[in-house]
């Protein structure tokens, strides 16, 4: 059985549900299953889930990403309140009958989600996953004890989270989702695929955090920037809260070389400050995510509209 597990790309979350449907998969469904790895990244203007990324599999899952109406997705685990993007993709779901298609946009993590589903539906055992399960919860749903925890990386699981986020080596992370099945993070982290790649993202991190110091501006609880002139379109979410503990909003525009983007995040240590539904906010522009954090992808040449909206929003956000 060929078995093709597509994940979030660039994500911890990602790649740790890709890990827990494989091992629960082999342990529960078929013993004998053969699994290949592919990340599915969110493309400017909300379009649907290239078809094509369907072809040569018996099974094809999805985790941790939209839904697809497309007749061979036989899995499906996801919990963003933006899964259902397309004309139709909400009533598809709710009309299947395969008890394999699952959604709750109410989880912190699609890795933790999935275990429980996995045990209550189909009896499998996810405790030798625990470590696993905890950082993915941390990761995903900012549990973090401070803004500093999570600037710092210094855990096992955020320094994979880093290299995750920021690795364009297209084995890497079908790599990292195997060995997630049945080694430690520490031993993961400490490896070579983890640890030579580390080096030089951590001290761009460092560069990232003198960014975001020098081009920030706080104002009406919202740190805001654009770094889209320093070539940045990926960093730690959590340095705008580093910096600024009483904002209530973080907002930026950043460019890389495939896309332009704007990030809308809510300080996850002041909760109750929040007033907008940031998923919501990114659905208008074709983006999407969590009512919490949410982004929204362009083309690299269309950064004059990127800029539009994060103005549109710095001013909503403010208001």
């Amino acid at each position: 059985m060929n078995v093709q597990v597509l994940f979030h790309d660039n994500c911890f979350d990602g790649a740790a549900s890709a890990a827990v449907f494989s091992r629960f998969y082999r342990e529960r469904i078929r013993a004998d299953a053969r699994f290949s790895y592919r990340g599915l990244s969110h493309t400017a203007g909300g379009a649907p889930i290239d078809a094509a990324v369907f072809a040569g599999a018996e099974e094809n899952a999805i985790v941790d990403f939209r839904y697809s109406q497309d007749a061979r997705l036989t899995w499906w685990f996801d919990h963003h309140v933006s899964a259902f993007q397309q004309p139709g993709d909400e009533a598809h779901f709710h009309a299947d009958t395969s008890g394999r298609k699952f959604h709750d946009a109410h989880r912190k993590s699609c890795t933790v989600y999935l275990a429980d589903v996995a045990r209550e539906r189909f009896g499998w055992d996810a405790s030798p996953l625990a470590e696993l399960l905890h950082w993915a919860e941390i990761i995903d749903g900012a549990l973090f004890a401070s803004p500093e925890m999570a600037v710092a990386l210094e855990e096992p699981a955020l320094r994979i989270m880093t290299v995750l986020e920021a690795t364009k080596a297209p084995t890497l992370i079908p790599q990292v989702i195997e060995r997630m099945q049945h080694e430690s993070l520490g031993d993961i982290a400490a490896s070579p695929l983890i640890a030579e790649p580390l080096a030089p993202l951590l001290a761009r991190h460092q560069r990232h955090i003198e960014l975001v110091r020098a081009h920030a501006r706080y104002e009406r609880g919202v740190v805001s920037f654009d770094l889209a002139e320093q070539g940045v379109d990926s960093l730690n979410k959590f340095i705008a809260y580093a910096l600024y503990p009483e904002a209530r909003y973080t907002l930026w525009v950043g460019q890389g070389p495939s896309r332009a983007k704007v990030s809308l995040g809510s300080n996850p240590w002041r909760p109750q400050e929040r007033r907008h539904d940031l998923a919501a906010i990114a659905s208008r522009y074709g983006g999407g995510g969590h009512p919490v954090v949410s982004a929204i992808s362009f083309k690299p040449a269309e950064l004059p509209r990127a800029r539009a909206a994060f103005s549109e929003i710095l001013a909503e956000l403010s208001d």
